[in-house]
């Protein structure tokens, strides 16, 4: 149970990233056969139209990420939005994994919190201590967000 528990918190950390990050993965590793919701409420997280929709919300967050004008994710909208779909998906990889529920959904959203912050102030750093671009960094962050969604559900 603790190995699925720790990968249950880092995908919450994945969200605090990038918020629908963890709904993206957990529909297409869903898709490919990673993840099992087949008789359960989540059956249909594999459906194309979920797949669709929840691809194109990503994109769209990815490119918005990149303005602005966009809040920080430690703001209470986008921390009370992490927090909720990264407790989404822990419910998910809970079903998925046959781990209590509700704490599926407790350790993916304070993972959520704490990937929010921690990615914040990582963020923060490297653009005014490292003098690094930041839509440089805003991109490598995407791609540790997708590429760890990946590795995180494809180990469960």
């Amino acid at each position: 149970m603790m190995p699925a528990l720790i990968l249950i918190f880092l995908l919450g950390c994945v969200g605090g990233l990038r918020s629908l990050t963890p709904p993206l993965v957990v529909s297409w590793a869903a898709h490919f056969g990673w993840l099992h919701f087949a008789g359960s409420k989540l059956a249909f997280v594999n459906r194309p139209f979920t797949i669709i929709v929840v691809s194109l919300l990503a994109l769209v967050e990815l490119i918005v990420d990149k303005l602005p004008q966009t809040p920080a994710r430690t703001s209470p909208v986008g921390l009370v939005a992490r927090g909720c779909l990264g407790g989404a998906c822990g419910l998910a990889l809970a079903i998925s994994t046959r781990t209590r529920p509700q704490l599926g959904v407790v350790v993916a959203s304070i993972g959520a919190i704490f990937g929010a912050f921690a990615g914040y102030q990582a963020r923060h750093a490297l653009v005014s201590r490292l003098h690094l671009p930041d839509i440089a960094v805003a991109l490598a962050e995407d791609a540790i967000a997708i590429t760890g969604g990946l590795l995180i559900v494809a180990s469960l």
